[in-house]
């Protein structure tokens, strides 16, 4: 804390900081200092207040608090804003969204958006190793964590192969769980990360604005023969989930 600061809340930012910082940024330093003695759901003093007591413009405050914000530290409750719980940490793995899901400590849950038989567009028909414009199916889901919205699934599978599933799957369990029941096995899964941000129907599925980052995970899987088993496009709330990846020689 700076000299003279308040015990709760932090005082006013130290003039002898280097210049060159934004004064945001030396905002955002001291709330998250002030966040670390706090507990999920605790109030976060307002933007008032906390202009008053760091001696800033509370522009200055609002753009530290959406920083927060976007990194999932805080998280808007009715009119005010409150601390966040950790965010999940998903396993980069051929396990399933529900086993990771679980294994933090949360409930998985999944709302249905479309299910349905699309033709495959140039892109899935490479990855699944079709001709263009063959018959796929398309299941795309809402993903939750203890019944908050974290991400965006939309799976292609060969209709040929997982036709089966229209009459024995209920879309919102695992899918994985599905595919071994029904005798396929996974064998390896290649995937690609970036940051991109939501369009406005993304947005309003994951119930997020258009303005902050998600993670995009796009991923092939194929069986133990190396035959195609889906194409995934995945959108996860970057304030929301993150991920890890067990690494050896």
């Amino acid at each position: 804390m700076t000299a003279g600061s308040d015990e709760r809340y932090g005082g006013r930012i130290d003039s002898a900081q280097p210049s060159r910082l934004p004064k945001s940024y030396l905002v955002r330093t001291e709330l998250e200092e002030i966040l670390s003695d706090m507990s999920e759901g605790d109030p976060v003093p307002s933007e008032r207040d906390l202009a008053v007591r760091f001696e800033v413009a509370r522009e200055t405050v609002r753009q530290a608090l959406r920083d927060l914000l976007v990194e999932g530290r805080i998280r808007r409750q009715g009119r005010g804003t409150v601390v966040s719980r950790p965010k999940m940490v998903q396993p980069l793995s051929l396990r399933s969204y529900t086993e990771g899901a679980i294994s933090f400590g949360r409930v998985p849950g999944r709302l249905l958006v479309n299910w349905e038989d699309v033709p495959a567009d140039a892109d899935t028909a490479d990855v699944l190793g079709l001709a263009l414009g063959t018959p796929v199916m398309h299941l795309e889901r809402v993903l939750l964590a203890d019944g908050e919205r974290i991400g965006l699934e939309s799976t292609f599978l060969p209709l040929a192969r997982f036709r089966a599933l229209y009459d024995t799957y209920d879309p919102t369990t695992s899918l994985y769980a599905a595919v071994r029941a029904s005798g396929i096995e996974l064998g390896r899964a290649t995937e690609r990360i970036e940051t991109v941000l939501a369009s406005p129907r993304e947005a309003a599925l994951l119930e997020c604005t258009t303005a902050l980052p998600l993670l995009l995970l796009n991923r092939r899987s194929v069986d133990g023969k190396g035959e195609p088993i889906e194409r995934v496009r995945s959108l996860y709330r970057g304030d929301r989930i993150a991920f890890e990846a067990q690494l050896s020689r």
